[in-house]
C-alpha cells in the first residue's frame, strides 16, 4: 500500500491502534473499577501486572526449592540423619536424584526413601567401601544393582 500524503498514511494507522487497545482492555477485564474500562488506565494496570507475573514465574523456583527441601527435611527426621548429610552423603555414593524426585519419594514411595536414608546413613558412618558392600546388599535397601564376581 502506497500513501503518496502524509495525512492519508496518518489516517490509515486507525484499524491498528483499535485492535491494540482491544488487546489491552482485553487483558484488563478482570480488574475492578474504570481500569477494565479506560484504557489509560488500564494500560498502566495491565504493565504492572505483567511485571508481578514475570517476578512470580521467578520466585515460584526458589519457593518449590525450598518446598522439597522441607519435605525431605521431614521424612528424614524419622530416620534421624539430617538433610545436608544426606545430600552429602547421597553424593558421594553416586546416587543422582533431584530434590523433587526425593520429595515425590519421600511422600509416595516411603520404602524407597528409607533404603536412601539407610544408604547415606552408612555411607556417613562406613565410607564408601562399606556403604557399597561385598555384594550384598545393606538391610533395609533395595537395588537392582547386578554384581559381576
Amino acid at each position: 500500500m502506497v500513501f503518496l500524503s502524509l495525512s492519508r498514511w496518518v489516517r490509515s494507522r486507525g484499524p491498528d491502534r483499535y485492535w491494540k487497545v482491544q488487546e489491552v482492555l482485553q487483558h484488563a477485564r478482570h480488574f475492578r473499577g474504570r481500569k477494565n474500562r479506560c484504557y489509560s488506565l488500564a494500560v498502566r494496570a495491565v504493565r504492572r501486572a505483567f511485571v508481578y507475573s514475570t517476578k512470580a514465574r521467578r520466585m515460584k523456583k526458589g519457593i518449590m526449592r525450598t518446598l522439597w527441601i522441607n519435605r525431605i527435611t521431614a521424612a528424614l527426621q524419622e530416620h534421624g540423619i539430617k538433610y545436608p548429610h544426606f545430600v552429602s552423603n547421597l553424593a558421594k555414593c553416586q546416587v543422582a536424584l533431584n530434590r523433587k524426585v526425593m520429595s515425590d519419594l519421600a511422600i509416595c514411595e516411603p520404602k524407597t526413601f528409607k533404603s536412601l536414608a539407610a544408604l547415606a546413613k552408612r555411607r556417613g558412618e562406613e565410607g564408601l567401601v562399606a556403604a557399597l558392600g561385598d555384594g550384598r546388599e545393606p538391610e533395609g535397601i533395595f537395588s537392582r544393582v547386578v554384581h559381576y564376581h
